[in-house]
């Protein structure tokens, strides 16, 4: 079912979500209030944007004109909808795309910042998978690899340009090579904690193409206290 809520924390901002698919999750709100951003930047590009909820809250942050690329029609349309009520079509414009085609209508070394809130697990013909294609494309790579993103971001960044990205803690090993690999340097570094005490489950990563070596682990985020409540941090977030 399609609904209108708002966006979680910016009172102004509401985004269309269908109750039936894949909802944007806290990652979503974690990226954007992480990603480096200042006032040369002028032009960001997010990957695979689902119903938008990372272009809609960098617009409270910047200036810089926004890009969100999404397969899928059914959030692509989401997210069109949210973008024109929120009256955010002069900063913010949509593609309907294959990320993998971005190469055939931008030229590299053309983009400032990309971020990216992937798929998380591998696809693999045994993994178990949900029904719903709208769930299995967002959490499976079974679209696009998290190689060919790092790939493609190398291709889309300017020199120095940034990629900021969400992930499982469990992948930073690849993540990290996969990094050095395509020439990002890897310059922040945040591990995500569902409460004091746990097990790190995600993690905030950002390199700069060709950037100077010269990583900063920033200090832990811990998503809930005890009682399940959101910690001050997030709920600041939040606000």
């Amino acid at each position: 079912m399609e609904i209108l809520n708002d966006l979680v924390g910016y009172k102004d901002l509401k985004i269309f979500q269908n109750t039936d698919w894949f909802s944007f999750s806290l990652d979503s709100i974690l990226l954007p209030n992480f990603v480096t951003l200042n006032k040369n930047i002028k032009l960001i590009m997010d990957l695979g944007c689902g119903n938008a909820p990372i272009p809609l809250i960098l617009s409270t942050k910047t200036k810089a004109k926004i890009i969100g690329v999404e397969l899928q029609k059914d959030s692509y349309e989401l997210a069109r909808k949210s973008v024109e009520y929120n009256h955010l079509e002069d900063q913010i414009n949509l593609l309907h795309l294959d990320m993998k085609q971005l190469t055939n209508y931008y030229p590299s070394d053309s983009i400032d910042v990309i971020t990216c809130n992937p798929p998380y697990f591998k696809y693999l013909e045994t993994s178990q998978l949900n029904d719903d294609i709208h769930k299995v494309i967002a959490r499976h790579e079974k679209m696009i690899t998290l190689e060919e993103i790092v790939s493609l971001s190398k291709y889309l960044l300017k020199n120095n340009g940034v990629l900021a990205m969400v992930h499982r803690t469990d992948r930073l090993i690849e993540i990290i090579q996969l990094f050095e690999k395509y020439g990002l340097a890897i310059k922040k570094l945040r591990f995500i904690y569902p409460k004091v005490g746990a097990e790190s489950n995600m993690i905030l990563i950002e390199g700069r193409k060709n950037g100077k070596v010269g990583l900063k682990v920033l200090p832990p985020l811990y998503v809930h206290y005890d009682d399940g409540q959101y910690t001050k941090e997030v709920l600041e977030m939040f606000e």
